[in-house]
C-alpha cells in the first residue's frame, strides 16, 4: 500500500532556553527543512502568542511544498509541540535528533503515522 502522507508529532518537555529565541527557532527551521530533504515555500512565519498567559511562546509556521511544518513552544513550563507533515516521505528521526540538538528536551513523546483516505 502506498500512503498519502507522513506526520510526525513530537510532545517535548523540560526544553531548554532556545525555546524562547526567535533567532534559535528560525535557525532551526532552515537546518531541519533542510535535513529532511523538503522544499520550503517561503520564509517561515513566527510569532510570539498569549504573552503573560499560561501558554504563551512562540508558534511557528512553515510551508513546505508537500505540506507544512508547526511547532509551539510554551515558555510557562517549557514544552514544546513539533508537526511535520507531508505527501513526501521523510526521515523522522533525523527531524527528532535535530530538535533534540536544538531544544534538548528531557522527555520526548514521539508519534509518527501514515495518512491514507481510501
Amino acid at each position: 500500500m502506498s500512503y498519502w502522507g507522513y506526520h510526525l508529532m513530537l510532545d517535548c518537555a523540560g526544553c531548554n532556553e532556545n525555546i524562547k529565541s526567535r533567532d534559535k527557532i528560525y535557525s532551526f527551521i532552515k537546518e531541519l527543512v533542510w535535513r529532511i530533504e523538503m522544499n520550503p515555500h517561503g520564509e517561515p512565519i513566527i510569532e510570539y502568542l498569549l504573552p503573560g498567559e499560561d501558554k504563551a511562546g512562540y508558534s511557528l509556521m512553515q510551508l513546505i511544498t508537500t505540506s507544512n511544518i508547526c511547532a509551539h513552544f510554551i515558555e510557562p513550563d517549557s514544552t514544546a509541540y513539533l508537526d511535520i507533515f507531508s505527501c513526501k516521505e521523510f526521515d523522522y528521526k533525523q527531524a527528532e535528533e535535530i530538535f533534540r540538538i536544538y531544544f534538548g528536551p528531557t522527555k520526548v513523546r514521539a508519534n509518527f503515522i501514515t495518512r491514507h483516505a481510501g
